[in-house]
């Protein structure tokens, strides 16, 4: 199990989606995890690793996929005893599993780094990718005619001929910085590609007269207003260099900032992916229909349980989890 916790953090390790580690911390016998055991949960709702099983596997599950809409980490405890409900940053769970047991695991969400795609051969545009490389940032460039030597740092180079906007641009912030040279061919381009944040250095006479254009190539007003121009916060910055700080200051704020302040109204709203997921009706927790152990039939429809403790209290009394 160690080794496939390895190896997907290995594969993840320049994922444009986010994840989730967890790792047991403490327990308590019969619980089947121990201290040290680890898992890394993906957006899917895979669990790669080892983290137990019966109702501890959905509440990470649970959790994990939480931590990864409000971006915090969080301490979870799966214990029989309910006098431990008032531990301050801890959310508790009830053990359902009849063999008893506590276990804690920390749980951890890691988010993938903004993706920069910058459009252009100009000054600006070589030293945005060299501050965000030194960021550590994912960095793609498009321009006119592949050149290595403009942008060396660059993770990837293409020709804006040739450039295919995918789903791998997502997590993507654009920046069209060609000053002059296809302003209007990478603009358009950059605006299908719906990214988190799309900016236009350009002056804004200049500007107008581009989106004017765009116009009559079918871009619509409502598009044009997610193009930030002048790009960048206003710092009074003159130099290449200073100009790409700032832009990527506004990119930082984007990226913090505000992304957190949109994830925490639904934070505890949680979503499962499509397919093999069936919320068990007792506890409100995940479970996996190919794995459950326990399944019962109830009025013509299998009902799916983490442990055995959920499935007994289910048969004393399905009209309470499931009205007829």
């Amino acid at each position: 199990m160690r080794n496939e916790f390895v190896d997907k953090i290995m594969a993840l390790r320049n994922s444009t989606e986010a994840y989730a580690t967890a790792m047991i911390v403490r327990r308590k016998t019969p619980s089947s995890g121990k201290p040290g055991d680890k898992a890394v949960i993906t957006s899917d709702g895979k669990i790669h690793g080892w983290i137990g099983g019966g109702c501890t596997r959905g509440i990470v599950l649970k959790e994990a996929l939480l931590s990864m809409k409000d971006r915090k980490p969080r301490l979870v405890l799966i214990t029989k005893d309910q006098k431990k409900n008032n531990l301050s940053n801890t959310k508790i769970y009830s053990m359902t599993c009849q063999s008893g047991g506590e276990v804690e695991v920390y749980i951890e969400p890691v988010m993938p780094t903004p993706q920069l795609v910058i459009f252009g051969n100009s000054h600006i545009g070589m030293a945005l990718a060299k501050i965000a490389k030194a960021m550590d940032y994912s960095v793609d460039v498009v321009q006119n005619v592949v050149d290595k030597n403009v942008y060396p740092t660059a993770d990837k180079l293409h020709g804006i001929k040739d450039f295919e906007i995918n789903e791998n641009h997502r997590n993507c912030y654009t920046i069209v910085c060609t000053q002059g040279e296809g302003d209007l061919e990478a603009l358009h381009k950059a605006i299908s590609m719906e990214s988190q944040y799309l900016a236009f250095v350009s002056s804004p006479i200049k500007a107008q007269a581009i989106y004017t254009d765009l116009r009559g190539m079918g871009i619509t007003f409502d598009q044009l207003k997610k193009i930030k121009s002048p790009a960048g916060l206003n710092l009074g910055a003159e130099l290449p260099e200073e100009v790409a700080i700032s832009i990527l200051a506004e990119i930082i704020k984007k990226f913090r900032v505000d992304n957190e302040q949109t994830a925490k109204p639904q934070a505890e709203k949680l979503t499962m992916p499509a397919g093999d997921y069936y919320m068990n009706p007792v506890c409100n927790i995940p479970i996996q229909k190919s794995t459950a152990k326990h399944v019962l039939e109830h009025a013509g429809e299998k009902v799916y349980f983490c442990c055995d403790g959920c499935k007994v209290s289910f048969e004393k009394d399905p009209a309470k989890y499931i009205p007829a």
